[in-house]
């Protein structure tokens, strides 16, 4: 697997808490670009090129995750998850607690379902119900080494499995963060781009709106991921994107509450494919916006797209993805950022 790739799918940084994610970022984009910040939001902005358009491309840097509550007096860590995970998926994972003191494992932990009343065993368990155990015998122990409020993330993993597809934690948007580094060196018209790897998409897509609103691009593109429904349990209606079948195109996200791509940013990416011979997929979202939702309402208004890596098990502890579709997402950002640099 790509160093870089693994380095960034591997990396913490859940919303608000992006600092070690956005050092990587500002490093990596220094190779492309002429200049590169971070803004005081926390948005790394790095830009190159010159000319008449502005050209904005996204990809968020935060993952889902937790922050410490609470700490009772036996030693049990209470937590608060940060941006939407399935409650389900909870017990028995395995976390690390980002410390000013170091790294410290944990297990999420909750009351055994051997011992649950027959009431208790119907419902799912909730997060107020679930605690993270390191192992201390006392909350003067656990103290010694947590704060309230530190950061807390799914077990770093990442590694590759048959048919070129990868596992990773944060994969949403690391991979988006991947593809936009290398988006930026291969990119090469006669605009301004701006590379902006944006903070606290997952809680409200935050740091999308401060930047586009700072910067006023003409045209922008959003990378992220998306939910491959190649998986059992999930009908075609729902969702018929598959891994390895290429980039998603986005449409209309959240049932037209987020974005809705325009009919001429539409033509010009699937065209852009087509004409580039570009593995590619037409998605509809029911639920679930990207940063472009916020993009392409700034001002008055942003021409915008939205590329994304078709993706299973999002927003749990190892996402899967294809190394096909990413290479797809980028050359068909790089093709079209080419095509818009000429309107």
């Amino acid at each position: 697997m790509d160093k870089l790739l693994e380095k960034l799918l591997k990396t913490a940084g859940i919303s608000g808490y992006e600092a070690e994610i956005a050092k990587i970022m500002s490093e990596e984009l220094a190779k492309s670009c002429a200049e590169v910040e971070e803004d005081s939001f926390g948005n790394v902005i790095g830009c190159k090129g010159s000319g008449k358009k502005k050209i904005m491309l996204a990809a968020h840097m935060d993952e889902v995750g937790f922050v410490v509550k609470y700490v009772s007096k036996e030693g049990f860590i209470r937590f608060v998850k940060v941006g939407s995970i399935d409650d389900r998926i909870l017990p028995g994972q395995r976390v690390v607690i980002k410390s000013a003191k170091g790294d410290i494992c944990g297990i999420i932990g909750a009351k055994p379902p051997h011992i649950q009343k027959e009431e208790e065993r119907k419902q799912p368990v909730k997060p107020e119900d679930m605690f993270i155990d390191i192992g201390a015998k006392s909350r003067e122990e656990v103290m010694e080494r947590v704060s309230i409020a530190d950061m807390i993330i799914f077990e770093p993993n990442a590694g590759l499995m048959p048919n070129n597809l990868v596992f990773g934690k944060a994969v949403d948007d690391r991979v988006g963060c991947y593809a936009l580094l290398k988006i930026m060196e291969r990119v090469n018209v006669a605009a301004e781009i701006y590379a902006v790897a944006t903070a606290q998409e997952e809680v409200g897509l935050k740091g999308a709106r401060t930047a586009s609103f700072r910067l006023n691009p003409d045209f922008a593109l959003a990378l992220d991921t998306t939910i491959a429904g190649d998986i059992p349990g999930v009908r075609e209606e729902q969702s018929a994107l598959k891994l390895g079948e290429g980039v998603s195109i986005c449409t209309l996200e959240a049932g037209g509450r987020g974005f809705i791509v325009s009919s001429r940013i539409r033509k010009i990416l699937t065209e852009t494919a087509e004409k580039n011979n570009i593995k590619y997929q037409i998605d509809v979202l029911e639920g679930g916006m990207t940063d472009a939702a916020m993009i392409y309402m700034n001002r008055e208004g942003v021409s915008t797209g939205v590329l994304s890596v078709p993706t299973r098990y999002i927003h749990s502890p190892a996402a899967v993805f294809s190394l096909d579709d990413l290479q797809a997402t980028i050359d068909l950002a790089v093709k079209a950022v080419e095509e818009l640099a000429k309107l």
